[in-house]
């Protein structure tokens, strides 16, 4: 397990850039076509008859006319923003206080993330941190299990280091345990980093425990319990989190009435939020006609707007929201263009204009490719400039690399299915971390931040790990859930098709494999929030954890970006279109 993550060198470059020495794929650079060849084979591929290839995707069950017209109670909306104001100063002076009993502080500081409140409250939650870690830190250790690993989740999950070493003296006795305890030991397991065998075993150990009673206790602990052992909370979605736990919260025994109500205002208040920037985004995507162009192509706006919204769901954060969606409509099209509908030839002609990044190239480019082009063209144009009219910076450089290292990608992923070759599982998991698309949508949603840097810009070039960890968990996660879909297309080359080839092990083998590979992706991101040598803020930090999370999510039940069912559309419709009660 660890030699392949060791063997990605995470900042390197393409592997058909720069081919490990172990390695042997079957292409190697991409031709660079002379504009007087392109016409050549433009001209080929219109006259001979191309069989095109259709993976019969369904058409998006979003009506996109009603999407623009949605409404908000805004009268509604500004009668609660009173009352909003006034409980979240209640809120900020308990915590700034710090007057409440070590367990009770911790519990509320959990209470506000779990409810989709942490965003407002960060600054908050940290100081009353740190004030118990220096007062109360060794109460807070050994009071209980329950309060000893709420303690070392919060610090954690607000950039504070702490040592796993506060367990050991729970650890022989276990299984005596109630379940609170039980559970908040294994939640806080996950905020582990590599190395850490006291935590990898209290998972281990909790797991087992939390199994074998989950049937012998209350119903809504159970409810709990199962939903941690499906998914652990630092794993989930912060607002698909928060609309379940201010569900749960209202049937507790004993809830803080303000911090509910609380919680339901601001969640309507962002969901408004939400929904106008979904306007904004709609207009762009219906004047691009590339869904009713490109009949072969996926039109999932909204699943990409949802997508934005787990990497990125604080309210100011609209302009990252446009970025990323905009960003991952186009890999989604761009990316059927590569799997599904275009020939080789065609491919090939593509990625080297996109290479060259001008107007010109459209000439070179078949009919259908050209509003393909000028529809990246324009928007990431449009982007950049953005960028340079708030921030001062040009960004078109880094932009135009990382497209065409994507498209570069996608080509050599194109070029395996039509040689009917399989990589080894390097080979593909080296080429996989771009193809993703996970490195694109984070540069994009960096360039969205207050403070641009050139030490950060030239680590995202350089494809900084932080970039390719999450990167390995949408492309695993993905794999896991689509790889039967894209066998019966033909398409055989994924990771655990690979594993399973290289290593002659089942399949269920494999996916145990593809798990601890992802396991290990967490635990490098959780080292990067307390990391002190960054060149990032942490905020990408928290967007790069967030897009693995919004992966596990997305692919939890099968593909919801490709092949979304009733219960994918209720989850998006429950964070963007209906209001809680």
């Amino acid at each position: 397990m660890a030699n392949h993550l060791e063997f990605l060198n995470f900042g390197c470059f393409l592997t058909h850039n720069n081919p490990p020495k172990d390695s042997k794929p079957k292409t190697l650079l991409l031709p660079r076509y002379s504009v007087k060849l392109a016409r050549q084979v433009r001209c080929q591929t219109s006259n001979d008859k191309i069989t095109r290839r259709s993976a019969n995707y369904q058409p998006s069950s979003w009506n996109y006319d009603d999407l623009v017209n949605i409404t908000t109670n805004d009268f509604e909306l500004g009668i609660e923003e009173e009352v909003r104001q006034k409980l979240e100063g209640e809120v900020r002076y308990v915590l700034d206080e710090g007057k409440l009993e070590v367990v009770a502080l911790l519990e509320l500081i959990d209470d506000i993330r779990r409810l989709g409140l942490g965003y407002k409250f960060k600054e908050s939650s940290s100081r009353a941190l740190a004030k118990l870690r220096m007062s109360q830190g060794q109460e807070a250790t050994n009071t209980n299990l329950h309060s000893c690993s709420l303690y070392f989740r919060l610090l954690r999950e607000h950039g504070f280091d702490i040592s796993p070493d506060v367990f050991e003296q729970f650890m022989d006795n276990i299984a005596d345990e109630e379940v609170r305890g039980l559970l908040s030991l294994y939640e806080a397991s996950f905020l582990g980093y590599e190395g850490e065998k006291i935590l990898e075993e209290a998972r281990e150990v909790t797991s087992m425990h939390l199994k074998s009673i989950k049937d012998r206790i209350d119903p809504r602990s159970a409810e709990e319990v199962n939903h941690a052992l499906e998914l652990p909370f630092h794993r989930r979605v912060e607002r698909v989190e928060a609309r379940r736990s201010i569900q749960s919260y209202s049937k507790s025994g004993e809830i803080n009435q303000a911090l509910l109500t609380l919680a339901k205002i601001d969640f309507n208040t962002v969901q408004a939020v939400y929904q106008t920037d979904l306007q904004h985004l709609t207009k762009w995507w219906k004047d691009t006609t590339l869904a009713d162009k490109l009949s072969f192509a996926r039109n999932r706006l909204m699943e990409s707007f949802f997508w934005a919204i787990g990497m990125c769901y604080d309210p100011q954060n609209s302009k990252c929201r446009e970025a990323v969606t905009k960003t991952f409509n186009l890999v989604t099209v761009l990316d059927d263009v590569y799997d599904v509908y275009g020939s080789l030839d065609e491919l090939e002609i593509f990625t080297a204009a996109v290479e060259r990044w001008g107007v010109d190239v459209i000439e070179d480019l078949p009919d259908y490719m050209k509003l393909c082009y000028l529809s990246l063209f324009n928007t990431i144009n449009d982007l950049a400039y953005d960028t340079l009219k708030e921030k001062g910076v040009t960004v078109i450089p880094i932009m135009k690399k990382m497209w065409a290292d994507l498209l570069k990608a996608f080509l050599q992923e194109a070029q395996w299915m039509y040689n009917k070759y399989t990589p080894t599982f390097d080979e593909y998991l080296n080429n996989a971390r771009f193809s993703v698309s996970g490195c694109v949508m984070l540069v994009h949603s960096y360039f969205t931040t207050q403070n641009i840097t050139k030490e950060a810009i030239d680590s995202l070039e350089k494809y900084h790990d932080l970039l390719i960890w999450p990167s390995i968990v949408f492309r695993l996660a993905n794999d896991l859930s689509s790889s039967k879909a894209e066998i019966e297309r033909g398409e055989t080359v994924n990771s655990i098709t690979c594993y399973m080839k290289e290593s002659g092990l089942s399949e269920e083998q494999a996916r145990e494999h593809i798990d601890k590979l992802i396991d290990e992706c967490f635990k490098k991101m959780n080292k990067q929030l307390v990391a002190s040598n960054s060149p990032f803020e942490k905020s990408l930090t928290e967007t790069a954890i967030n897009l693995a999370r919004i992966a596990l999510c997305q692919y939890q039940y099968g593909d919801a970006h490709s092949d979304p069912d009733v219960r994918a559309r209720n989850q998006i419709a429950s964070i963007i279109i209906s209001p809680v009660d």
